[in-house]
């Protein structure tokens, strides 16, 4: 582990340069640049709004604003588009940079933290654009708030061990990329996001407890809408498990890591 630490302060320069240059790439030819990045799940929110706001605005407890459904989808999108984002990219990380890897001699861990800091870039766009759609509608900002920066570095946490390990396996099996993108569909409808988990059948909530997204989820909710501290106990197993999984996805990398440039 030191080793990794070591070898990625080393090449800090290039992984600061291997972000700017990804989010350049991505949209190097488009007139609205990085407003694409923020656009899309804007836009997601909007059509849910639109579709399901009087549906649930009467369920939304302790909240008296006809846009209480809109900052809860909003604070729920903004902490899975987080999560969505580095596990999907890091899906298919080795794979798409299999030539980088055979071509050009530097840490191979080095690319997560690309993958995971141009999301992190992204993601605090997004919560930037939100800000300014809570204050369009008069939704004041709360201490509550200094909470964020905690629940968004564990949720970085948890996405990249599970991304990591992922990464790593598709690139020996390469239908764990395919199995996975319709995972990631069934997952984003198991966590309270679009709806309350009070619509849920009483029999059918502990499930809801088992996936780590929707505890997550609850906890930027808490924050956003209701100016609340997340669950300390909750935010602590979440935590924990976040780093055990990272630590086993480094291990699992390192491990791998000389059959990977053959295999690709």
């Amino acid at each position: 582990m030191k080793d990794i630490l070591l070898a990625v302060w080393s090449y800090r320069n290039f992984i600061f340069s291997s972000i700017r240059n990804d989010l350049r790439s991505r949209f190097a030819r488009s007139k609205l640049g990085a407003t694409w990045m923020i656009l899309q799940p804007l836009a997601q929110v909007a059509i849910y709004s639109l579709v399901l706001s009087r549906i649930m605005s009467a369920k939304l407890p302790g909240i008296d604003s006809r846009y209480a459904y809109v900052i809860y989808l909003m604070a729920g999108m903004i902490a899975w588009a987080l999560f969505s984002e580095v596990l999907t990219r890091s899906l298919t990380l080795f794979v798409d940079n299999g030539n980088l890897m055979k071509k050009i001699v530097f840490p191979k861990v080095c690319l997560p933290f690309v993958t995971t800091g141009s999301a992190l870039v992204n993601n605090v766009l997004l919560l930037l654009a939100s800000a300014g759609v809570f204050a369009l509608i008069g939704h004041p900002p709360s201490l509550a708030l200094l909470w964020l920066p905690v629940l968004i570095l564990v949720n970085l946490i948890f996405a990249a061990g599970v991304g990591l390990i992922l990464g790593v396996l598709n690139v020996f099996v390469r239908d764990v990329a395919q199995v996975m993108n319709v995972i990631l569909q069934l997952l984003f409808w198991m966590t309270p996001i679009v709806y309350m988990p009070t619509l849920i059948p009483e029999r059918l909530q502990p499930v809801l407890t088992l996936n780590p997204m929707a505890h997550l989820v609850w906890d930027f909710q808490a924050v956003i809408l209701y100016g609340h501290s997340p669950g300390l106990r909750g935010l602590a197993v979440i935590s924990m498990l976040s780093i055990l999984l990272l630590g086993a996805a480094l291990a699992l990398f390192r491990r791998a890591a000389p059959d990977m440039v053959d295999v690709l």
